[in-house]
């Protein structure tokens, strides 16, 4: 599901044309820290007075209801059960593994410890309590005797009588106000380094908390917002779901640009302000893609830029579109740095 798929766009036809659900991500999407990020409040708001809104986190640390509340009190008006969490999706997934009332070592805060106990399983944090599975989220306070409990009840691998090893998600990195922090992933990593073995993901870019959500919103036409082509959009297309890339979190124009395959965006917005303006349509002629009159061509390695256009989320426009129909990988091309220019609010 790449960018201008829909080949029937019209000129006025915004990403929300024909999608009965939005739903969101948060970190990166509508807030950096506890802050709400430019645009997103009011857009969110707007969209929610003609269609359904959901939110789907990856973060583990917290409840659906304190993620509620804080989207409230930025603004947004939310209940928890309008807000799909990594621990949900890590429940869901673990009752088809060790159905309740087994007994999960868990690593991690509030959020999964209350989703494992709504669940109905025995929670402990020691290894030594012979847990029948690990699930592991992030919390900012997970130390590294949490992650050594982890690998001494992981020290057997799963094919030979190991216990299953289930991690929220596997962000490398979570948008914080001061800055990039280190995510779940990494701490997922350090339990893989010590004990040489990998954890089944619940979360994004994984189905089944995209399945959790369209369940729950009863979903035909849904439409995704995310930060991220590596989770969030990787997910969404993983799920069957449009996309949209909002340039205000984690993933820059020089990632947009070298997208793979399965992560591209359906639509790619600088803030949530352009779901509710007309997206330009893609022209071709000449072996060349115009945007909004921004111009890209690709001529063997060299990416060209024929015209800049007044707007430079246009010219990236152009420019993925022009990269990723090249069949070109990007590290053996030429690209100016113009075409990865980064002007767009990051955290």
């Amino acid at each position: 599901m790449g960018l201008f798929s829909r080949s029937s766009k019209s000129a006025d036809r915004t990403p929300l044309a024909g999608v009965d659900v939005v739903l969101a991500d948060l970190d990166g999407v509508v807030y950096a820290g506890p802050g709400a990020l430019p645009h997103a409040v009011e857009s969110l708001n707007r969209v929610a007075e003609s269609r359904k809104v959901g939110y789907i986190t990856n973060n583990a640390a917290r409840t659906d209801a304190s993620v509620a509340q804080h989207l409230t009190e930025l603004g947004l008006s939310v209940r928890a059960d309008e807000v799909v969490t990594s621990p949900q999706a890590a429940m869901r997934l673990l009752s088809t593994i060790v159905p309740a009332p087994a007994n999960l070592l868990i690593v991690g805060g509030e959020g999964l410890v209350v989703e494992a106990e709504k669940a109905g399983y025995t929670v402990t944090r020691s290894a030594e309590d012979g847990p029948d599975a690990v699930v592991q989220g992030f919390a900012p306070d997970v130390a590294w005797t949490d992650l050594a409990e982890a690998a001494f009840a992981l020290k057997g691998p799963e094919d030979e009588g190991g216990i299953p090893w289930i991690a929220t998600n596997s962000d490398w990195t979570i948008p914080r106000e001061r800055g990039v922090a280190p995510g779940n992933g990494t701490l997922v990593s350090a339990v893989h380094t010590a004990v040489g073995r990998l954890a089944t993901v619940a979360g994004k870019p994984e189905v089944p908390i995209f399945e959790e959500a369209l369940a729950r919103f009863g979903a035909s036409q849904p439409l995704f917002i995310g930060d991220r082509l590596d989770t969030d959009i990787m997910g969404a297309s993983r799920a069957g779901m449009s996309s949209v890339l909002v340039l205000t979190g984690i993933d820059r124009p020089k990632h947009v640009l070298a997208a793979p395959e399965g992560s591209r965006p359906t639509y790619i917005v600088s803030d949530l302000r352009e779901l509710h303006e007309p997206y330009p349509q893609i022209h071709r002629a000449d072996g060349a893609v115009t945007v909004n009159g921004a111009t890209v061509r690709v001529v063997g390695a060299e990416v060209q830029i024929l015209a800049e256009g007044s707007a430079q989320i246009d010219l990236l426009r152009a420019g993925a579109a022009a990269v990723w129909e090249s069949g070109t990988p990007i590290f053996v091309m030429n690209v100016p740095e113009k075409l990865y220019a980064d002007p767009f609010h990051r955290p």
